[in-house]
């Protein structure tokens, strides 16, 4: 099992204390930790904005999948946490967009909660992909 850590200003910002990985190799699969609207920077992106929000999170798990020798076309599975059912119709849209061009939409559970990490985030997005070659 190999943890991948952030390693280029490209990838997404993961503060070391927080005592965790990004995504995890097992086997064929990338297991990705939730995604949140946060730039290389650790900056939010897109204050109180659903729609702002939600891509910046897409575009992070692509490039951590990416980055764990995957991508968006070999996703299986995606969890949506979100704070507001009212973002749902905005969240599906952009999900649609990300994963059309793939050919394929991954199984989805879609969950409203009372707060993310922090109170600003509106969206996070966890993923199960495979790797793009087996390992062996």
């Amino acid at each position: 099992m190999a943890a991948l850590w952030p390693t280029t200003p490209s990838t997404v910002y993961v503060p070391p204390s927080f005592s965790y990985s990004q995504a995890v190799r097992m086997g064929d699969l990338i297991f990705v930790a939730g995604q949140v609207a946060e730039d290389a920077k650790g900056d939010l992106v897109g204050k109180d904005d659903i729609r702002a929000q939600t891509v910046q999170v897409f575009e992070n798990l692509r490039l951590v999948l990416e980055a764990a020798g995957s991508g968006l076309d070999l996703v299986g599975k995606v969890t949506v946490l979100t704070t507001s059912l009212a973002y749902r119709a905005v969240i599906h849209e952009i999900r649609a967009k990300v994963f059309g061009p793939t050919g394929h939409y991954p199984a989805s559970t879609l969950a409203v909660i009372t707060s993310l990490a922090k109170p600003e985030f509106l969206v996070e997005v966890d993923a199960v992909a495979l790797v793009r070659t087996p390992a062996g």
